[in-house]
């Protein structure tokens, strides 16, 4: 079974840190791009993230750029997204999710928030006061 679970969200204070992880079972990881989305209620689900993979290359939503990194570790099966200087706007629901890198290249993967072939069931992450 192919399977990808989020884990790291939770309830954090405006300019908090959290590091979200994602986890694979029932494939390797290494062949696959892999992104990370959010979605809040009412919008649609926007990319934030996404990771070549090897690993060499990544994108980043112009929101969280600066703020956030993406990083994989191919030998642990497991990609993570570090989130720094969070907002309030940064809340929502996030999802880790994978394309085999033959049919997805890295620049279209941000626009993929409904073309993914495998993903998580999310984490909440909530940033407030």
């Amino acid at each position: 079974q192919l399977q990808l679970v989020e884990s790291g969200g939770g309830l954090v204070q405006p300019g908090g840190s959290l590091r979200l992880s994602c986890a694979a079972s029932g494939f390797t990881l290494d062949t696959y791009v892999i992104g990370w989305f959010r979605q809040v209620p009412g919008k649609e689900r926007e990319g934030v993230s996404c990771i070549s993979s090897s690993g060499s290359s990544t994108d980043y939503a112009d929101s969280v750029k600066g703020r956030f990194t993406i990083s994989r570790d191919n030998a642990k099966n497991a990609v993570y997204l570090q989130m720094n200087s969070l907002k309030p706007e940064d809340t929502g629901v996030y999802y880790c999710a994978a394309k085999s890198s033959f049919f997805v290249s890295l620049r279209r993967c941000l626009t993929m928030g409904y073309g993914m072939d495998y993903w998580g069931k999310g984490t909440l992450v909530t940033v407030s006061s």
